[in-house]
């Protein structure tokens, strides 16, 4: 094991930002705890009533049993199982939560009013291991949305959506087709950042979607323009890759409203591959000329 000392401030700093970028938060406890008899206890806990059975005669007396009496401060520490059933437990979505979520959203008559609710919404796991709630942001009456798929390390970190390089490069390409942030509504599919930027489950999208949707029924834009394979495939409901979904408009609903939007690569997409972004220019360009045809962009 290599210990901390060993290493430079350059090194800890990169392995400090490592462990933050994969959802560590905590790096140590008060106490040891045993993790592993935690766990036991839990699934113990889990167990019906009916699956305990008495020890018989002769077998081993429980392990612990005739031991030395524990140390002094070890009487004052909740046992493995008291700490799990008293700590607070991950939400994790399922059909009564993605009921409760579609209840929230749709009781929202603002944006305000929408953002206020999301933040007080505890119904999915993703939330207690985020550090922000994401929502849109911007104008909210330009008619442009611009949806990304779901915040990153930097846009947890910073609070708000296409932070850090991405942003930079993001911020690039809309001055390109004579936007900013300030003049479109820019938001993301999913409000809170998943550990370690893993793929939302199936379970987090559906109570993620009533969020996402009525976001844009509230603003009422007239195109969107949806940045990455995941918000791609999310309203367009395709499998397909983000290069086989990109530059062709298509129909999207939420709630009562029909929008026309376009999907595009994600500044990150292009980060790694900068090869990808003349695709992404001319994805820009069919942006671009839907808004000037809508009036919502100056020739």
């Amino acid at each position: 094991m290599i210990s901390a000392n060993d290493l430079s401030p350059a090194e800890l700093a990169a392995l400090l930002h490592f462990h933050a970028d994969a959802g560590v938060e905590w790096l140590l406890e008060e106490e040891a705890i045993d993790r592993f008899a935690e766990f036991e206890a839990m699934k113990a806990a889990r167990r019906p009533a009916t699956q305990a059975q008495p020890a018989a005669a002769g077998e081993r007396a429980v392990p612990g049993e005739g031991r030395a009496s524990p140390r002094p401060n070890a009487a004052a520490r909740p046992a493995p199982a008291e700490r799990a059933a008293s700590g607070p437990q991950p939400a994790i979505p399922d059909g009564e939560a993605v009921q409760q979520a579609r209840f929230v959203a749709e009781s929202a008559r603002s944006l305000a009013e929408l953002k206020t609710a999301i933040e007080a919404f505890n119904g999915c796991n993703l939330k207690h291991s985020a550090r922000s709630t994401i929502f849109a942001s911007g104008d909210a009456e330009s008619g442009i949305m611009v949806i990304g798929s779901a915040p990153g390390a930097e846009d947890d970190r910073e609070g708000i959506p296409f932070s850090g390089k991405s942003g930079q490069l993001f911020d690039k390409m809309l001055a390109a087709i004579g936007l900013t942030r300030s003049s479109v509504l820019l938001t993301q599919v999913i409000p809170w950042r998943p550990p370690g930027n893993r793929a939302p489950s199936a379970a987090e999208m559906d109570i993620c979607r009533p969020f996402i949707e009525r976001q844009i029924a509230l603003a009422e834009p007239k195109a969107i323009l949806l940045l990455g394979n995941f918000a791609a495939r999310f309203f367009f409901g395709e499998n397909d890759t983000i290069h086989g979904l990109r530059g062709r408009w298509k129909e999207i609903a939420a709630a009562d409203c029909v929008i026309s939007a376009i999907a595009s690569l994600h500044p990150q997409d292009l980060l790694t591959a900068p090869v990808n972004k003349r695709l992404a220019w001319n994805d820009l360009l069919a942006f671009q000329a839907k808004l000037k045809s809508l009036s919502l962009l100056r020739n």
